[in-house]
């Protein structure tokens, strides 16, 4: 990847709407990584802005994909931004010019979670109450995902501002589950909540003891041992 060459003459700079822009600033190559460095100037800070990067390699026709940082939705304006790209993981070995393209528009979010804690842990076999800022009122897909592995989740749902999560009891336990929330007419409109944990109703030790008490008992019923508290052969007191 050393031969790639980077011209911020050739470098598309996106203009995000009326007032804002998005300039490059900088390109680093790091291994397989490069990191664009972007400055995003808007007059309102509270604006969040749905950000992308293009490349030439295919034309500009779609937003690489394996992407960190400052891209992707609810990005807010400021300077030096930073999009980390895996060149390698995207397109593969690569040689001569690349130019890059930052696109970006105002991010109106079709819903924006309100008490959803992603810190706390949440049990199987329970349920629990979500509740989000409709943006719109297009139906909504609700999915929980475990890493890459999508595991429950309802399609077409209204966006009404509130679901019932139901943890089924045949989840694995893991610290890598989260949501999903896509707008059904607009599907590359999605939203992800933060990864959160998820463990057992009942801790594995507090399932087996009961097992084991009752393995006792039967054996004791069967002849196997005793359950009298009479003390064997008291001790003999004296004055």
């Amino acid at each position: 990847m050393k031969p790639i060459a980077f011209l911020l003459a050739f470098l598309s700079i996106g203009t995000v709407a009326v007032a804002q822009n998005a300039k490059i600033t900088q390109i680093e190559l790091k291994g397989e990584v490069v990191v664009v460095h972007y400055d995003l100037e808007d007059n309102n800070p509270n604006n969040e802005y749905q950000i992308s990067l293009y490349t030439s390699n295919d034309k500009f026709s779609a937003p690489m994909t394996k992407v960190s940082g400052d891209v992707g939705s609810e990005v807010k304006p400021g300077a030096d931004r930073k999009i980390e790209w895996n060149l390698l993981k995207e397109i593969g070995g690569y040689k001569g010019k690349l130019s890059l393209e930052i696109r970006g528009r105002v991010f109106v979010p079709f819903v924006k979670l309100r008490n959803f804690d992603a810190r706390r842990t949440y049990k199987r076999g329970k349920n629990y109450d979500i509740a989000w800022r409709p943006g719109n009122t297009n139906p909504i897909h609700i999915e929980l995902y475990k890493g890459s592995t999508r595991v429950s989740g309802e399609l077409n749902h209204p966006n009404n501002g509130a679901y019932t999560l139901s943890m089924g009891t045949h989840l694995k336990p893991g610290s890598d589950y989260r949501l999903k929330i896509t707008d059904s007419r607009k599907t590359d409109e999605i939203v992800y909540s933060e990864n959160f944990k998820v463990k057992r109703k009942l801790p594995l030790l507090l399932k087996v003891v009961p097992v084991a008490g009752i393995a006792a008992a039967l054996a004791a019923l069967s002849g196997g041992g005793s359950t009298s508290s009479e003390i064997k052969n008291p001790p003999i007191i004296t004055k």
